[in-house]
C-alpha cells in the first residue's frame, strides 16, 4: 500500500509562493487597519476643532440678541413691581428673537464645516451639535449677565412709580436646541447633496472568471 499523493493540479500547502502571499496579505491587512486608526484620530480632532470653535462663537449670539431683543418696561410700585403694558408681548419676542438667531447662526456653522471637511463623518457631526448646544448655553449666559440688573434692585434703585426694563430672560428652554438641530439638518443635507461619492461597485457577470484591476489583461499563461 502506498501513500497518497498530491494531485498534480493542487500544490502543496508549504510552497514558498504560499508563505508569501500570506505574508502579503498580513502586511495589507495591517497597512489598512493603521490608515482607518489615523484617520479616526484625524476625524476626532476635527471634530474637537469644531466644538471649540463653534461654543466660543456662541458669545456672538448673546451680544445679538441682547441688541436686538425687545425690553419688559416694569413699574416700580410701593411695594410690588408691576408690568407697564399688561398685553405686550415682549417676553415672547425675547424668545422669538433668540431661536431665530440660533438658527440662522446653525446654518452658517453648518456650511461653514461642511467646506472645512466636505467628507463629514459621525464625529464631525457629534462635534458640530455638541458645540451648538454648547453655544447656545453660553449665548443665554451672556444676554443674562450683560442685560439689566435683577427686578428687586433695579426698583429699589429707580424707586417709586419709575420705570425700568426687566432682565433679559429665555423663557422657553427648548430654544437652547435651535441651533445644534439646525446645524445637524443643514450639515447633512449639504453632504447628501454635495459630498463626495463612494466608487460603485465592478459589475461582473455571472459565470465570469474575475481579474483583479492589475490583472486586466488576461490570466498569466504558464510557460
Amino acid at each position: 500500500m502506498t501513500a497518497p499523493l498530491t494531485p498534480p493540479h493542487q500544490p502543496p500547502n508549504d510552497g514558498p509562493w504560499q508563505h508569501a502571499q500570506g505574508a502579503g496579505a498580513t502586511a495589507a491587512h495591517h497597512t489598512a487597519k493603521a490608515a482607518d486608526e489615523t484617520d479616526m484620530r484625524t476625524e476626532l480632532k476635527q471634530a474637537a476643532v469644531v466644538t471649540l470653535v463653534v461654543a466660543v462663537s456662541g458669545v456672538l449670539l448673546g451680544l445679538l440678541w441682547l441688541w436686538l431683543s425687545p425690553r419688559v418696561p416694569l413699574i416700580a410700585g410701593e411695594s410690588a413691581v408691576f408690568l407697564k403694558d399688561t398685553e405686550g408681548e415682549e417676553a415672547i419676542g425675547a424668545d422669538g428673537t433668540f431661536v431665530l438667531l440660533a438658527l440662522g447662526f446653525g446654518l452658517v456653522s453648518a456650511a461653514l464645516v461642511f467646506l472645512f471637511r466636505r467628507r463629514g463623518g459621525v464625529p464631525l457631526v457629534v462635534g458640530l451639535a455638541l458645540g451648538g448646544l454648547l453655544a447656545s448655553g453660553l449665548a443665554w449666559l451672556v444676554g443674562w449677565g450683560l442685560g439689566p440688573d435683577d427686578v428687586v434692585t433695579q426698583a429699589r434703585a429707580a424707586g417709586e412709580g419709575a420705570t425700568f426694563d426687566a432682565p433679559l430672560e429665555l423663557n422657553a428652554r427648548g430654544a437652547l436646541l435651535a441651533w445644534p438641530v439646525a446645524a445637524m439638518i443643514v450639515h447633512l443635507a449639504l453632504t447628501a447633496l454635495f459630498g463626495p461619492r463612494d466608487p460603485e461597485p465592478e459589475w461582473v457577470p455571472f459565470g465570469a472568471p474575475y481579474l483583479p484591476a492589475d490583472r486586466e489583461d488576461g490570466p498569466e499563461t504558464g510557460r
